[in-house]
């Protein structure tokens, strides 16, 4: 019984040790940056939590708020085709749309957003020159549920890489945040994350990673693609409604 309170009066003495050694070693870096209650110290940001749940927290820019597209362009950088239209706080692709892309650029992020289609849609993001999407940005295809995932189904990186697994909800609104931080890409579609991608592993054009080297449509090879870029939402044909578009940048 001795033995083991002796052994448990070392271990806290430890333990206080580590604490006070880590303190010191943190309040040391401050001293040498800043005097002691110095006025000209930086405070840190301040972020409002969201009061709702269905709302974002005051550090994310708000892309589509469900009253209009100021922040947003076609792909000449003009207004944004006559059949991209705002319904009941939705933004719904109608006919004749055209893309639509943010006016803004962004380069790390989290782009977190909810969607609903009939068909065959995409997520362009990084897209340094919209009128060459396909070229010059990535895409998160959107498209209907399908039995096996593939790299055109959807939430799939476009004829780069497929989805871990099928999370796609038919004819209801689908929630999914796209993160990018320099060459690393994570989709999570409706809380499974489904995508984990290394640009870097992309060093070939036409060519994926994959143990078939598998062909891509890519041009350049996708490691060699510009970090930031314009954010699209694809016109191809098919019904597609966007909502609580919103965007943090890194």
């Amino acid at each position: 019984m001795k033995k083991s309170i002796k052994v448990i009066k070392t271990v806290i003495c430890l333990l206080l040790a580590a604490t006070v050694l880590g303190v010191s070693s943190y309040a040391g870096i401050e001293v040498r940056k800043y005097a002691v209650h110095d006025m000209e110290r930086k405070n840190p940001p301040v972020i409002e939590p969201a009061r709702r749940f269905s709302q974002p927290p005051s550090d994310a820019i708000i892309l589509f708020d469900g009253t209009d597209l100021s922040k947003w362009q076609n792909s000449s950088g003009d207004k944004p085709g006559a059949g991209w239209v705002i319904e009941n706080d939705v933004l719904a692709r109608k006919p004749k749309a055209g893309m639509i892309w943010t006016k803004e650029r962004f380069g790390n992020f989290i782009l977190d957003l909810e969607f609903k289609t009939e068909g065959n849609s995409g997520i362009f993001f990084r897209t340094d020159n919209p009128k060459d999407c396909v070229q010059t940005g990535l895409e998160m295809q959107i498209y209907k549920r399908v039995n096996k995932p593939s790299r055109n189904s959807c939430g799939a990186i476009y004829d780069a890489l497929a989805p871990s697994k099928e999370m796609t909800k038919d004819g209801q609104w689908n929630h999914v945040t796209i993160t990018a931080e320099d060459n690393k890409i994570r989709i999570v579609l409706n809380g499974e994350q489904i995508i984990d991608m290394d640009l870097n592993r992309w060093t070939e054009p036409h060519r994926n990673p994959d143990p078939e080297r598998s062909k891509n449509k890519f041009r350049t090879a996708l490691k060699d693609f510009k970090r930031e870029g314009h954010i699209g939402f694809q016109e191809h044909g098919a019904n597609v409604w966007f909502r609580k578009v919103r965007i943090k940048r890194l």
